[in-house]
């Protein structure tokens, strides 16, 4: 099995399903934004963001999708914003299956709650930073993917589930398939 990669807008349960993903496929799971902050030193997302800008966390985004070329199979969740790369989408598809997560901008805000410690969001209407954040991004997130996944008023477990049964539980993301 190759890599298992979830994209998708902020909220739409990357994390949570990832966790779940990789405990039925027994394999690593792996959340690009904890492997950021521990490049890092152990400094959140949120203090990169405000002490070196968007362009230096990108930057350290992208590091860690390449670093897992050649890596042992496993599920990964990606950052929301990993697709605003070119060579980042072209990472992804040669990793493995990506899935793409699908959640509207007002599900995703009322799953994450308060907005605190999400950069984007925190500068003002977080309602309509989202909902532009999310059209802006929607495009890639559907041209980077192999399978889309609508997470509306669905349970972590219930997305898991129909993730697997895309995939037929990883045999689709064998040697790259799709």
């Amino acid at each position: 099995m190759s890599h298992l990669l979830l994209i998708g807008f902020m909220g739409a349960g990357k994390s949570t399903v990832g966790r779940l993903l990789a405990s039925h496929l027994e394999v690593p799971f792996v959340d690009l934004d904890a492997e950021i902050e521990r490049a890092a030193g152990g400094r959140p997302v949120s203090e990169i963001f405000s002490a070196e800008g968007e362009a230096v966390f990108r930057a350290m985004e992208s590091a860690a999708l390449a670093a897992l070329e050649g890596a042992p199979a496993s599920v990964v969740a990606c950052g929301g914003g990993v697709v605003l790369d070119d060579e980042n989408r072209r990472v992804l598809k040669s990793l493995g299956t990506v899935v793409y997560l699908k959640v509207s901008a007002a599900e995703a805000l009322a799953r994450i709650g308060d907005v605190a410690g999400r950069p984007l969001l925190e500068r003002g209407d977080a309602t309509a930073m989202a909902a532009t954040l999310l059209t802006a991004r929607e495009t890639l997130y559907r041209s980077t993917a192999d399978l889309t996944i609508d997470t509306a008023g669905l349970s972590a477990e219930a997305v898991a589930e129909r993730v697997l049964a895309a995939v037929g539980d990883g045999e689709a993301a064998q040697d790259g398939a799709s």
